[in-house]
């Protein structure tokens, strides 16, 4: 009996021995305890487009606490890349997230295997080969543009039906930083989402030729206010076009539409409505990647090429925000959550298309007619839609 007893327990203790090897070896293969992140960004989080990308590390450090430690540099332009990327690298950064544009990245990247270099897309990533730890990654803004376009169309109709102003005093304005397909494509979605409202809208652009600079933006929507423009959008980075509508607005009619950042408290009175790219799901996942040990592109949710990915209201990486209910028309809402549900089980293959011909502002011998449509982020998370469209879209001097 006694000898049954043994036995007994030496199986018992065997069997735990397996289980705690086997124990150990998932949880060693399972992944990390903790995480060394780098955030690099262009500007500081004074401003629009930086503030809007921050919210992803806020993300991170909200999820995981103290097991990731988490390093920023902030204020790096493209010329000055090189020393932060190394010595974020060199201080065993698992992952570094950049928000500018620099080719530096990906040439940097080689040298550091055991770090991943994930940056905001600067260019058409297609058919390129990249070191296989360099990542890009950007929001199909084109969507939430249309669809912000939208809520600025039925307030045009609203105006138009009250009789505050008369159909062909339906102009829109665009303070732009550069002629960029970024931007041209952007805007042009912008000016076809308001034209599916009111289809006699039109549009003028005025370039400012900086990401950053609050007096030139400002001054740039105070021209479009001048020239008779009933609503204001920007791809640029300060609260200046904002303002300047908020100022006008006891004089003239105007509204403002944001992108990336709220302006409804620098802005009550105009602001209507915000489209916003959300990097929080990229980031978060990626670092899920990282603590799980696995590829990012085999966790990250959204049209993956390669090392490149992108996506739409579908994965939540863009959104509408901060609509104004005491200045949106009626039924704004209702429309914009009609868009948004269209873009979902799409691909928005709706939003470039139309009786229109763009032209290339850099090639007036390239055109496209947007008859057949055109599909943008279809290979690459880098905006390629760079036509201008004729008797639609005028560009300032």
């Amino acid at each position: 009996m006694k000898r049954v007893y043994i036995a007994t327990v030496l199986t018992c203790l065997v069997v735990l021995a397996v289980f705690y090897s086997i124990f150990r070896l998932l949880n060693i293969s399972g992944g990390r305890d903790s995480i060394r992140i780098g955030f690099i960004y262009d500007n500081d989080e004074s401003t629009a487009y930086t503030y809007n990308f921050s919210l992803a590390k806020d993300a991170v450090e909200k999820k995981y606490g103290e097991k990731a430690e988490i390093i920023t540099c902030s204020n790096v332009m493209e010329d000055e890349m090189e020393e932060p990327l190394r010595e974020l690298a060199d201080k065993g950064c698992d992952i570094i997230f950049f928000n500018g544009y620099s080719e530096k990245v990906m040439e940097l990247a080689p040298e550091y295997p055991k770090t991943e270099f994930c940056q905001t897309s600067y260019m058409d990533m297609s058919g390129l080969t990249v070191p296989a730890n360099y990542h890009t990654f950007k929001g199909e803004a084109y969507q939430c543009r249309y669809v912000s376009g939208i809520a600025a169309g039925m307030k045009i109709e609203q105006m138009i039906s009250e009789g505050i102003i008369s159909e062909d005093q339906a102009l829109v304005g665009l303070v732009a930083a550069f002629p960029t397909s970024e931007i041209i494509s952007g805007y042009t979605a912008f000016i076809l989402g308001v034209r599916s409202v009111v289809p006699q809208a039109v549009m003028r652009v005025c370039y400012t030729e900086t990401w950053s600079s609050y007096v030139h933006e400002r001054d740039a929507a105070q021209r479009l206010i001048d020239e008779g423009c009933v609503i204001i959008s920007q791809h640029t980075d300060t609260i200046g076009p904002a303002i300047a509508c908020e100022e006008a607005s006891q004089d003239k009619t105007v509204y403002f539409v944001g992108y990336n950042q709220s302006m409804s408290e620098v802005a009550p009175v105009t602001s209507l409505i915000t489209a916003r790219i959300c990097w929080e799901p990229y980031v978060l996942a990626s670092v899920d990647a990282l603590m799980a040990d696995k590829s990012i592109e085999s966790v990250v949710s959204g049209h993956v090429h390669g090392t490149d990915i992108s996506a739409g209201f579908e994965e939540g990486w863009v959104e509408m925000t901060d609509m104004n209910l005491q200045v949106a028309a009626p039924g704004t809402q209702e429309a914009v959550d009609r868009a948004i549900e269209r873009f979902k089980h799409g691909n928005g293959d709706f939003v470039f298309k139309g009786d229109y011909t763009g032209v290339d502002p850099d090639d007036p011998s390239d055109t496209i007619d947007l008859n057949s449509g055109y599909i943008e982020n279809e290979n690459t998370s880098y905006p390629l839609f760079h036509y201008i469209l004729t008797d639609v879209i005028t560009v300032e001097n």
